[in-house]
């Protein structure tokens, strides 16, 4: 089980799609899990939510990780999975829609590895996982305020690794494909975008969007013993989305 037998795990966003499949993972690898998220859990299925937290109010994510040493004694791992969709093209694009993506995305994100890191500090060890995207890593059409807080993650997770590696603490994140989650229905799952999201899954070599179970595995291998010389890493886990350009020219071959 890779080590996280006994360990104590916080997950955020774990009411749906990826939190909530990451959630389910490492309590089936032994983990305590700590569930959270801003709303009730989507299904029965799994952990429940164990505290109702909105990552962007420091306090709130403060009193957590006190919550949570109280309980448990110590705090191991930390999977930052909450977040939102939004954008467009940025002549168009609200700032109070662009702080809305930032401030959930990019602060959420560093607030509660802020005030994990105290505790991880403290016994010496720890692993983060931050959820990024494959749009924090290239330009997608009309991504701007997802695409620039994903990308914000991205170096927000570098820097963790920099500044905590010699106290013991792992800091890495996850760069997903398009992934079939509610979250991703949210924006494609309309009939009128049918025709955007074929040409989507054409984009991955595999031919179709990822399950949030295969973003859950890659999650618990990082922060298990496994991945122990693993830090700084942003991991592309996308079915080949960013690999290359297929222009069909294969087909003369039957490929």
């Amino acid at each position: 089980m890779r080590g996280l037998d006994g360990t104590v795990a916080l997950v955020t966003g774990a009411a749906s799609g990826i939190g909530r499949a990451t959630a389910i993972r490492l309590a089936e690898e032994g983990a305590t899990v700590v569930a959270v998220d801003r709303a009730p859990a989507v299904d029965d299925a799994g952990p429940s939510i164990d505290h109702t937290v909105d990552i962007t109010d420091e306090g709130a994510v403060a009193d957590l990780m006190a919550t949570i040493v109280s309980s448990h004694g110590r705090l191991d791992s930390v999977v930052n999975a909450a977040g939102v969709a939004g954008g467009g093209p940025v002549h168009l694009l609200d700032a109070a829609e662009w702080q809305r993506v930032i401030d959930i995305n990019l602060t959420g994100t560093f607030l509660v590895a802020k005030h994990a890191l105290g505790p991880m500090v403290d016994q010496g060890k720890g692993a983060i996982v931050n959820l990024a995207s494959v749009e924090g890593i290239e330009g997608t059409e009309g991504g701007s305020a997802y695409n620039a807080s994903k990308g914000g993650v991205v170096l927000l997770t570098k820097n963790l690794a920099i500044d905590y590696g010699a106290k013991g603490i792992r800091a890495n994140c996850i760069c997903p494909g398009f992934i079939d989650t509610p979250m991703m229905d949210s924006v494609l799952g309309d009939p009128s975008m049918e025709v955007y999201r074929n040409k989507i899954v054409a984009e991955h070599k595999l031919n179709r969007f990822g399950q949030a179970s295969e973003i859950a595995a890659a999650a618990a291998f990082l922060v298990s013993d496994d991945a122990s010389f693993v830090t700084g890493h942003a991991l592309v886990v996308d079915g080949g989305y960013t690999a290359g350009r297929r222009q069909g020219v294969l087909e003369a071959f039957g490929l």
